[in-house]
């Protein structure tokens, strides 16, 4: 069913995009610009461009089209289900595995074996690929993700990601040894400039991107580390822990091979171990922890193993 959402500007001189994604906080910034391309994006009864300077008192007018049926083929995969009540999904995402269906990976996604189980209860905020995603995980990192399954979730969900106040914990076994115990890394993503497929610190048009670690152990030749992030940019551990040259152990774009550890892992050491929100409906806090991947177990185990050798 069509939406249309009438707002009047608060700001003056801000772009209207970062505007509307700041308002509409249930939908990506992403899905906002196609919109406003599409001339879904009035202000004064006028369709606009993305860069549209706005001022105070402009009446904005956003209408949201009705969601596509998806021509995705559910496929009965199996699922590591951690929690499910009527309107959430947990979901330990196991190593490999591409969340939504694109170029190149059209089948076997998590989207796919979501269609399966739930069928019909899945939200559709976003347009027509991502039913019931809220946020995502590369397809080389594991670990957990919450999926709604009704708009109503979908959208009190995407506002605490944008207030900060989902907790996600992540483990990581990256290169050499890092000096500090802990330490705050601030620095933009953006794309990158010349391999639009990767993303990197980006001062000029990146995005506010922070990430914590903690060390837990030291190797000889790398580091166990514990990272939350404040912020949710597309690779943005990797990119900040290749950037101050740690990078994640197996991460190959980032990273480079890793034959001086000669250690088989498929994809990076990098798993998303805990993941804590208020319920969308309750309001109830809720915690869920993970199991480390059994190849990321063995890494672990092969440099202690290495560790006590050289003592």
């Amino acid at each position: 069913m069509k939406e249309q959402i009438n707002l009047l500007s608060d700001v003056d001189n801000k772009r209207i995009d970062t505007w509307l994604a700041g308002k509409l906080t249930w939908l990506s910034r992403t899905y906002i610009q196609k919109l406003i391309n599409n001339n879904l994006v009035l202000v004064n009864g006028s369709p606009v461009k993305t860069n549209y300077k706005l001022k105070i008192g402009n009446e904005v007018c956003v209408t949201i089209p009705e969601a596509q049926k998806l021509d995705i083929v559910p496929e009965d995969i199996e699922l590591d289900i951690m929690y499910e009540d009527d309107s959430i999904l947990i979901v330990n995402k196991p190593k490999g595995m591409v969340v939504h269906p694109a170029a190149g990976n059209y089948s076997g996604t998590l989207v796919n074996a979501l269609m399966s189980y739930c069928g019909e209860n899945l939200s559709d905020i976003n347009g027509i690929i991502r039913p019931g995603i809220v946020h995502r995980l590369d397809k080389d990192t594991s670990g957990i993700l919450v999926i709604a399954k009704n708009n109503e979730a979908h959208r009190e969900l995407s506002r605490s990601l944008k207030t900060h106040s989902i907790k996600r914990v992540y483990v990581a076994l990256v290169k050499g040894i890092i000096k500090e115990n802990t330490g705050r890394i601030n620095l933009p993503i953006g794309r990158h400039p010349v391999n639009r497929k990767k993303m990197s610190v980006n001062t000029k048009n990146g995005r506010e991107a922070i990430t914590y670690f903690r060390v837990l152990e030291r190797f000889n030749r790398a580091t166990y580390v514990e990272l939350t992030l404040e912020t949710g940019r597309t690779h943005q551990i990797r990119v900040h822990m290749s950037y101050i040259g740690h990078p994640v152990i197996g991460d190959e774009v980032y990273g480079g091979k890793d034959k001086d550890y000669g250690y088989v892992i498929k994809g990076q050491a990098l798993h998303a171990k805990l993941l804590g929100f208020n319920h969308p409906v309750t309001g109830e806090y809720m915690e869920f922890e993970a199991e480390l991947p059994q190849d990321f177990k063995e890494l672990l185990d092969k440099l202690r193993v290495e560790k006590c050798q050289k003592l």
